[in-house]
């Protein structure tokens, strides 16, 4: 299998992976954030893509979120794993816990979420935004290394950079939202419409800013990050030790009867451009 591992801060490559190779992909959609790392690791490929640059350089609102999965999907990946720091808003979720998401909500409002345009209009399926299986898989793996992991959350992907202000953070969670973050669910619409299997690893780190005493700062997410970093890559190594995909969740033939443009306004060069998406 190839599949595409995208890291935040500090996760760049799998310890034990073999014949790292840094990669770079033309994309009609501008640069994509560098490098994307190929190895190998118990006979599967590999390729770590750090959504903020290396060295982080990107604020979330600014990743160039198509390209990242464009790119992905041109090397020959159709199955992708984010892991994603995030912050708590559940009393039962702490932080350096692992959250496998299953829903998300979106806050964002300055980003481009969709590959459709150029007269090219399509309509997916989103309300299972995680692919069943791969979560599932997560899951399995991440169970047989830690007991602090909870099977599914609502991820709230708020725009940030800012965090939260104390009354955004107390409605999400009258809301009963579980987990917030700033980067996960625009990755997720992209990889649906690339007919991508898709699933989030959220690392918690914090508990936001809605409980006493906790409110999240830079030095408090940095403090669990080399944890989380630890971790996350112990589970990624027992994923792809039991790793037994199935291929019947339909993530792969989503755009089956979801592309309304037809005639003229599917020309010859526009079927080249988007060729990539429909594989």
């Amino acid at each position: 299998m190839k599949i595409g591992i995208i890291g935040g801060t500090g996760l760049y490559k799998l310890a034990g992976s073999e014949e790292n190779e840094n990669m770079s992909v033309d994309t009609p959609f501008g640069a994509h954030s560098k490098p994307i790392t190929k190895s190998k690791y118990n006979k599967h490929e590999l390729y770590f893509l750090p959504r903020h640059g290396e060295g982080h350089h990107f604020l979330p609102s600014t990743i160039n979120y198509r390209a990242n999965i464009w790119a992905l999907k041109s090397l020959g990946v159709n199955t992708v794993i984010s892991v994603s720091s995030v912050g708590s808003l559940k009393e039962d979720i702490h932080p350096m816990d692992v959250v496998i998401i299953d829903q998300f909500f979106d806050r964002t409002k300055h980003r481009i979420d969709t590959f459709f345009q150029d007269g090219l209009v399509g309509h997916i399926p989103f309300a299972y935004p995680i692919c069943k299986n791969l979560a599932e898989q997560l899951y399995k793996a991440g169970n047989n290394i830690t007991d602090n992991i909870h099977k599914k959350g609502t991820y709230v992907n708020m725009e940030g950079p800012q965090f939260s202000t104390l009354a955004e953070s107390k409605f999400y969670r009258k809301m009963d939202m579980d987990v917030i973050g700033m980067t996960n669910m625009t990755e997720a619409r992209l990889a649906r419409e690339a007919q991508m299997h898709y699933a989030t690893l959220a690392m918690v780190t914090d508990y936001d800013c809605w409980k006493e005493g906790e409110i999240v700062t830079v030095e408090r997410v940095l403090s669990n990050l080399t944890h989380n970093t630890e971790l996350s890559e112990k589970i990624l190594q027992e994923f792809f030790s039991i790793i037994e995909m199935k291929d019947d969740c339909g993530c792969r033939n989503v755009l089956d009867g979801s592309i309304q443009s037809t005639g003229k306004g599917l020309d010859k060069k526009l079927k080249e451009k988007y060729e990539i998406l429909f594989r």
